[in-house]
């Protein structure tokens, strides 16, 4: 008879995040929260950047912030119809407890609103990055953006298109640079109900696409996508944006990483999961180099 060994705690506590992440998808991450610190950052919640109820934001500031230390702006996934900062907990910590200032956004969602919308919601919450970030410790010159799935998408358009910051009078070279985790960058034709409804398919402009705006104006880009990631495919959307980003002459990093998939790419910033992947030594390496 063979006896097999008891995991220890800290497997346990793996085991349990991975299987809630695996079982529930993206509304999951939620659960990570409980399993990350607390004493690691000081918060700011529920900071209106609009008048709408969804235009609001958290901010976690490390306990011990650096001079002029940089400021991550993060944008969630959930196929633009769901999502909340609140779950995000566990994003804000990873990023203020290696010292960055981490701004979590909502954004109004679909139905509500269609892509063009969320994306002005977006560029709002960078706005109210610029012009707090002196106040918070950082610097108008070190201002990230970060976005997991949908919101890499949503990243990347702010950083590619100018249209959406210039509604602010902000350019995408002002930004320090961006980090899109998972992201679709070129999905034309659409299948997911969900991403067709946002985007008014079959009636989506070419243009709503990040890799229509690829250009030598871009910022500094690391893109991070799960080789087995089954929900967006790494090959057509970061590796295509990668490369035609580096034909133009743009700083891109990409890294296509095993032992995770389209959900616990995002998990891995999280304590527990974080030896499934490098996730958070990438985007922390990134932001503060």
């Amino acid at each position: 008879m063979t006896m097999t060994a008891m995991p220890t705690a800290s497997k346990r506590r793996h085991l349990i995040a991975l299987g809630a992440l695996g079982l529930a998808g993206c509304s999951a991450t939620g659960a990570l929260n409980v399993l990350v610190p607390r004493g690691t950052y000081r918060a700011e919640t529920g900071i209106a950047y609009g008048d709408d109820a969804r235009q609001r934001l958290d901010v976690y500031v490390p306990l011990q912030p650096q001079p002029a230390a940089p400021l991550a702006v993060f944008f969630y996934g959930g196929s633009w119809t769901r999502g909340d900062r609140a779950d995000y907990r566990f994003v804000g910590e990873a990023l203020a407890s290696a010292g960055i200032i981490a701004v979590v956004a909502d954004y109004r969602l679909s139905p509500q609103v269609r892509w063009d919308a969320i994306l002005q919601d977006c560029s709002d919450a960078v706005r109210w990055g610029f012009r707090n970030a002196e106040r918070l410790g950082s610097s108008t010159r070190r201002i990230y953006l970060v976005g997991h799935s949908a919101g890499a998408y949503n990243a990347a358009m702010l950083a590619l298109d100018d249209r959406w910051l210039a509604r602010h009078g902000l350019q995408p070279r002002q930004l320090a640079g961006w980090v899109g985790m998972a992201g679709p960058y070129n999905f034309l034709p659409i299948v997911d109900p969900d991403s067709r409804r946002a985007f008014d398919w079959p009636d989506t402009p070419l243009d709503s696409q990040p890799i229509a705006h690829a250009s030598a104006q871009a910022p500094r880009t690391l893109l991070l996508a799960a080789r087995e990631d089954q929900v967006v495919n790494p090959q057509r959307n970061s590796v295509q944006l990668a490369q035609r980003l580096r034909g133009a002459g743009v700083d891109v990093e990409l890294e296509v990483l095993e032992g995770v998939n389209h959900v616990t790419i995002i998990g891995a910033l999280a304590t527990p999961l974080r030896g499934l992947a490098p996730v958070r030594d990438a985007v922390t390496r990134f932001i503060l180099s």
